[in-house]
């Protein structure tokens, strides 16, 4: 496959709006659509086609990495004048297959996403720990980049983000972004975020919390005044604290849920619903602000019901959301189909009943 047929793949994809390119020998390149995968009508591609592919791929990334020595590996790749990309290569069945999510050139903003407003005051957070939850292609991503955006227009602070790789890029505006890639710039996410609380950073960003190293660091970073934000995929708020707690020993578990309660600042946890119209994708957030109360439940740990049931009843308040009630909100603004929003609810029958009388 030479350069100009695989540019224009690219092109054909942002102009279709495809949210991620499959590029796998003994299949066409597939385009992924609205959540739904559709192959071209062209001829499956072979192993020098994608071979060469990576090559290309590896070239415009200035990457060390040989394609003989690959296995798995994720770097960014940029077509100017279309756009960014960020790749997985992965060999299958002793070839390599590639899949290159499409990425903005520009960082969205909060508005762009359809996030509700109480996002700015989460990124306006001075200090503490945010986590921003959900299955991978859910646009943690993009939230992320949102909550930086926000921030890089509004405070004048250093901004440090440890990604893998680097996706949204962020130019100076009112702060100073350092932006760093695992891989090319530093050795793993444990190494990088070590080294950031050396750098002067006020608002740290680490790609994903991973294993017990990071997470460790990452409250280290939050207890010390920083504004720490990451991802962890985990669906909602409830694991999210079963998952950070299960990269602890047991003997710790007490003591990082007393971390958790004195600085986790909130959780927002994604899913992407079909639009009404057919035109792409809704976020549905359920959003977690750590009251008093909050804190009272990570200190305690009782059943994960409870934590919905503060959620839930913290609305007016605090401008918490359950998945259920954001539903509701995207159903009655017509952004989803009812259907759809029965199949993505905790119960269905409940949800409905609920229409009736919240």
């Amino acid at each position: 496959m030479t350069r100009e047929e695989f540019q224009q793949i690219l092109k054909y994809a942002v102009d279709m709006r495809a949210s991620d390119v499959h590029l796998k020998v003994a299949s066409p390149p597939s385009f992924r659509i609205d959540g739904v995968l559709r192959p071209l009508q062209t001829a499956p591609l072979k192993p020098e086609h994608t071979l060469e592919i990576v090559r290309l791929v590896l070239e415009r990334a200035r990457s060390h990495l040989e394609p003989d020595t690959i296995n798995d590996a994720d770097v960014a790749y940029a077509y100017p004048g279309v756009g960014r990309f960020r790749v997985n290569i992965y060999r299958q069945r002793g070839a390599l297959s590639l899949v290159m999510r499409t990425i903005s050139d520009k960082p969205p903003s909060f508005e762009s996403l359809g996030l509700p407003p109480v996002m700015r005051k989460i990124a306006d957070q001075a200090r503490g720990l945010v986590l921003v939850t959900g299955a991978t292609g859910t646009g943690k991503t993009s939230t992320l980049a949102a909550m930086v955006h926000h921030i890089n227009q509004n405070q004048p602070v250093h901004i440090v983000t440890i990604e893998d790789p680097i996706e949204f890029l962020h130019q100076n505006i009112k702060a100073w972004v350092s932006q760093r890639e695992i891989g090319s710039d530093t050795e793993n996410f444990s190494v990088a975020l070590r080294a950031a609380l050396r750098q002067d950073p006020d608002v740290v960003l680490v790609g994903e919390i991973r294993d017990h190293e990071t997470a460790d660091i990452a409250l280290k970073a939050a207890e010390t005044g920083h504004l720490v934000l990451s991802t962890v995929h985990t669906p909602d708020a409830a694991k999210t604290i079963d998952r950070l707690l299960a990269l602890f020993p047991p003997e710790e578990q007490l003591l990082v849920r007393q971390r958790l309660a004195d600085n986790l600042r909130a959780t927002v946890s994604q899913r992407l619903m079909p639009r009404a119209d057919g035109k792409g994708r809704v976020a549905a957030l359920e959003i977690m602000i750590v009251t008093g109360t909050v804190r009272e439940w990570l200190l305690e740990m009782t059943k994960a019901s409870t934590v919905l049931d503060i959620i839930e009843k913290s609305r007016d308040q605090y401008a918490m959301q359950t998945f259920d009630q954001c539903l509701r909100d995207l159903l009655r603004g017509g952004l989803i189909t009812l259907d759809t929003a029965k199949a993505a609810a905790t119960s269905a029958a409940d949800f409905v009943r609920a229409l009736h009388f919240d």
